[in-house]
């Protein structure tokens, strides 16, 4: 009896140690790759291999290029749009790197280099429609979309016409709407504090203060910064767009310690501001 008794108090002993890692990994299914550090969210690539294909020109979108995870597991969604007259190589380094942290990327061709920024949201919501009907892994309640310059303004559009979305990150974005009051989708806006094409006082700066409706937004301007700077594959870049991903289409809290507290300027960052605190 005596011998029962101790197995007993050894198995509720150990009942609380084992629960709370079953619930953590009940609370957040869509985490995908290991906790991050300081130096994963800056890196080239993740940790899971990628496959890609080519998506050939459809009729509402110019088509591009999609990769995806080698996995068995179901994964967020995010289409990039190139800007004005510029074609999918322009932002195709976003697809391999963030395919390797563990998202669906698609980087598409528009249908005209001169298509405008409404088009464009239009076209990156039909790209995200695409994969999540083509491919099996895509997880259709975690989508974003991904723009630079007129791509960006792209993105806007389709995260004013979409509340879906689970995130949107607009760079150097351009449109000629100021007001996006509308917006509910948690945005990050990327800006050059030197952009002679999209200056931040005529785009990025107002696009971040008249979204309003958002839950969550963020302004982060690179200092000294030309047009092509938010879509560059710099370490900034990287850091930020990574782990505004991740902690939106995925949910994944592990990732809000890059982002909030908000970064106070430095010398690759001339301005920064965010609604923190996201969690």
């Amino acid at each position: 009896m005596r011998i029962k008794s101790v197995l007993a108090a050894l198995v509720l002993a150990l009942i609380p140690a084992t629960a709370p890692a079953v619930a953590t990994a009940a609370a957040n299914p869509h985490e995908r790759g290991p906790a991050p550090t300081a130096a994963s969210v800056e890196a080239s690539r993740g940790t899971f291999a990628v496959t890609s294909a080519a998506v050939a020109r459809q009729s509402n979108f110019g088509g591009g290029t999609v990769y995806t995870p080698t996995s068995d597991l179901t994964f967020g969604a995010i289409a990039v749009s190139p800007g004005f007259t510029a074609t999918q190589s322009s932002v195709a380094h976003f697809g391999p790197r963030l395919a390797s942290y563990g998202f669906v990327v698609i980087t598409i061709n528009t249908l005209s280099g001169f298509d405008d920024p409404d088009s464009r949201g239009r076209q990156l919501l039909a790209a995200l429609d695409y994969v999540v009907r083509t491919n099996p892994r895509v997880d259709a309640s975690r989508l974003a979309v991904m723009g630079h310059s007129m791509g960006g303004g792209g993105a806007l559009r389709a995260s004013a016409t979409r509340p879906a979305l689970q995130a949107s990150i607009p760079m150097a974005g351009w449109h000629t709407t100021k007001n996006w009051s509308t917006v509910q989708v948690p945005t990050l806006v990327l800006g050059g504090q030197n952009d002679p094409t999209a200056p931040n006082s005529q785009h990025s700066t107002p696009f971040y203060n008249s979204i309003t409706a958002a839950p969550d937004k963020a302004f982060l301007e690179l200092r000294g910064g030309d047009h092509s700077a938010p879509r560059s594959d710099n370490v900034t870049v990287r850091k930020y767009t990574l782990s505004w991903l991740k902690r939106f289409v995925d949910d994944d809290l592990r990732y809000d310690q890059f982002l909030c507290p908000a970064p106070a300027p430095n010398t690759l960052i001339s301005a920064y501001r965010d609604t923190c605190p996201h969690a």
